[in-house]
């Protein structure tokens, strides 16, 4: 069981009522509250939480969107970003019926004490308990909160050494309302993919694909992220360059390389080697152990695999491993292009 699942659990007489779990990890606890609730759903971001969830209990949505009902409670399992954790309070706040009761908990070192304070606009605010290096916090609805829809906590940006791309962002998804070093690296480093269809692994705000797209037209482009904010982002950021869905489009919600289509022309992205505060090498390090098994077959296709990382990352062993070698196609401000073709 999750540490923060067991703060709640050791507070059981505060919950009743219809309570939605926002951002919950993939345990029990969904089971342990429903005794003493009259219903109970959970909302995930995360594909392979919700994946677990799913399993456990059919009342779970995978969204950037919260449930579109009313609630008596909800409680919130606090996310890496503080720019999130606004987006939830103010979306979950506006889904809660008078009176009702907001719960925050999360782990010390993630910074719940300061995001404590960002519940105090909301009403009274209590902490109930700290515990497992966690805390758990009460906050009884002062007033009715209007919704704010979710395309009004983007950000757009445009990229103008790159064909004037334009990038919509939104909150929790890596590089919010800028583009990274490592990915404008990879950005000047994308000429001569092989004919085929591309993946754009990772996609975030779907930077890396729009740019795919509008300089690969004729080919397909397939968007996969773990995150329903980015694929939500990439939407808007297609949108925005008027990219159509539906002209060799594909997104993707995946929990890594497996969930990728086979006999891809490249793979393309700037992995991910976070989870929440975590550091996860995990993707990753599937990314470069079995993205060979996704490239179409050699010799006659030239298929590849073209990332970049930060240069203390000992990628290019695996890659060496997995694909007989590793190229640097190039290197600037502490990241390298790695290129690494299917033989």
């Amino acid at each position: 069981m999750d540490p923060r699942s067991e703060v709640i659990l050791r507070q059981l007489d505060f919950f009743k009522g219809t309570v939605l779990l926002a951002g919950l990890p993939a345990d029990q606890l969904i089971h342990a509250l429903k005794p003493q609730l009259t219903s109970v759903c959970a909302w995930s971001w995360h594909f392979g939480e919700y994946s677990v969830l799913k399993q456990l209990d059919s009342n779970c949505q995978f969204s950037a969107e919260p449930p579109d009902q009313q609630f008596d409670q909800a409680i919130i399992f606090l996310p890496k970003s503080k720019e999130l954790t606004d987006y939830l309070l103010q979306r979950i706040a506006s889904r809660l019926k008078p009176q009702g009761q907001l719960f925050l908990v999360g782990e010390k070192r993630a910074g719940i004490e300061r995001a404590a304070k960002q519940l105090q606009p909301y009403g009274k605010t209590l902490k109930l308990d700290s515990a497992r290096h966690c805390q758990l916090w009460q906050c009884i609805l002062s007033a009715p909160v209007a919704d704010k829809p979710l395309a009004a906590w983007a950000k757009t940006f445009v990229l103008e050494q790159f064909n004037q791309l334009k990038v919509v962002s939104l909150p929790g998804v890596f590089s919010h309302g800028h583009l990274d070093i490592g990915t404008a690296l990879l950005l000047q480093h994308l000429d001569k993919l092989p004919k085929g269809d591309l993946l754009d692994f990772g996609c975030g705000a779907g930077v890396i694909g729009c740019f795919l797209k509008q300089k690969y037209s004729q080919q397909t482009v397939h968007f996969l992220d773990v995150d329903a904010f980015a694929l939500a982002a990439t939407r808007l950021s297609l949108a925005a360059n008027q990219i159509a869905e539906d002209d060799g489009i594909h997104l993707i919600a995946g929990r890594g390389i497996a969930d990728a289509p086979q006999n891809l022309g490249a793979i393309i992205s700037n992995p991910p080697f976070h989870q929440g505060i975590h550091t996860s090498y995990k993707a990753s390090e599937d990314l470069l152990t079995q993205a060979v098994l996704h490239l179409n077959p050699a010799p006659y296709s030239g298929s590849e695999l073209r990332i970049v990382a930060n240069s203390f990352l000992k990628y290019p062993p695996l890659l060496k491993t997995h694909f007989g070698h590793c190229h640097v196609l190039a290197h600037g401000q502490g990241f390298h292009v790695y290129q690494a073709k299917r033989s």
